[in-house]
């Protein structure tokens, strides 16, 4: 009995396993790139489970362990760059002058979460320079408003479809735009931030939509709207921060194309996953909320703040301009498959990389 029922859960993992590495992109496929902690955690247990229960003297035994402990390698490859033993993607800042520091604090409200108190909290308790908010409607915007005093340049776009966005910034906001890249109701925001230092850092605030059975079968609107913003910012001298919910985990393909195409920096490597989101639920979590840069800064510190009732915990990260010491910085670098690949993905969608605002300095 115990062979049948490992025997079964080997089929399962290995199902898992293999079902991402399709280009299919339904979304319950593509879905299957977010547990991979969980999968790998649940390789783990059969593995030992293996070691148990199975009589190695039945040849079916040493089959059934290297299958499993295969399948484990695989998941664990995506997934072990999240945790502290491997090399950082992002320096850690040394010095710094106060006014080549930016603080940026991201929060998925969830809509009908009505604690604004406690996001309203964490905001007056780490102070950041610029933050962001998605999935606020007209409720939520006339209740952060009362920040406008020490926040006074923004951008609203309040909508009760689950995709309003706000940015509030201590720090001027220059050529300024929000756009609906691909979608009609879905917005992203772009625009220039002037640091005390006089330094102009070009940000990109998106929230594009999910795959799934609620929202599109398929993921061609969230990657076609990532990899327009990845084209629409490689290779620019200027200071770029990229921020918001992806609706994908750090480790998918379109995420680490997104990563390539841009040439941007992921801070989490090598620090730890950052899960964000179900914040009510340890066990089926994953890191939704992103944050990337380019070698002009490298990192303050990141963290994950205490829950404030969404589903989403928020996230605050600091960056620090030094384009010496960033200059050396690796992250992912593109193929030409790469490159086929994501030109693919936006033509998929009427939309270009001429479409992308580009704030000017």
């Amino acid at each position: 009995m115990s062979f049948f029922i490992i025997a079964g859960l080997v089929v399962l993992i290995v199902i898992a396993t293999l079902l991402p590495l399709s280009r299919h992109t339904e979304w319950w496929i593509r879905d299957l790139d977010f547990p991979r902690l969980q999968i790998a955690a649940v390789a783990l247990g059969v593995l030992v489970a293996e070691f148990v229960f199975l009589d190695m003297g039945e040849r079916e035994s040493p089959f059934l362990m290297i299958v499993t402990a295969a399948c484990l390698a695989y998941q664990a490859w995506w997934i072990v760059p999240y945790t502290r033993p491997w090399k950082n993607e992002v320096k850690q800042a040394v010095g710094g002058a106060p006014g080549d520091r930016i603080r940026i604090l991201t929060a998925n409200v969830l809509t009908p979460n009505r604690n604004t108190e406690g996001l309203i909290a964490l905001i007056r308790e780490h102070e950041p320079h610029v933050f962001v908010t998605l999935e606020t409607d007209q409720w939520w915007q006339d209740r952060l408003d009362v920040l406008e005093g020490d926040y006074p340049h923004a951008l609203k776009c309040p909508l009760d479809n689950l995709y309003g966005m706000h940015v509030y910034s201590k720090l001027p906001l220059e050529d300024a735009a929000i756009q609906f890249l691909v979608e009609d109701d879905i917005p992203s925001m772009h625009a220039l931030v002037l640091l005390p230092s006089g330094r102009k850092v070009r940000m990109h605030f998106l929230h594009p939509t999910p795959p799934s059975p609620t929202e599109h079968a398929e993921s061609t609107e969230r990657d076609a709207e990532l990899l327009v913003v990845a084209k629409s910012v490689a290779g620019l001298d200027t200071p770029v921060i990229v921020a918001g919910d992806l609706n994908d985990v750090a480790w998918s393909t379109t995420t680490r194309l997104f990563r390539k195409i841009s040439g941007l920096l992921d801070p989490r490597i090598g620090r730890g996953m950052f899960n964000t989101f179900h914040a009510d639920f340890w066990f089926l979590r994953w890191p939704l909320d992103h944050l990337f840069h380019s070698r002009h800064f490298t990192l303050g510190f990141i963290r994950r703040l205490p829950s404030f009732g969404s589903d989403h915990f928020a996230m605050l990260v600091e960056l620090v301009y030094d384009r010496v010491r960033g200059e050396d910085q690796e992250g992912l670098v593109a193929d030409k498959e790469d490159h086929e690949l994501a030109e693919e993905k936006i033509a998929a969608e009427p939309v270009t990389v001429d479409d992308v605002h580009e704030p000017q300095a």
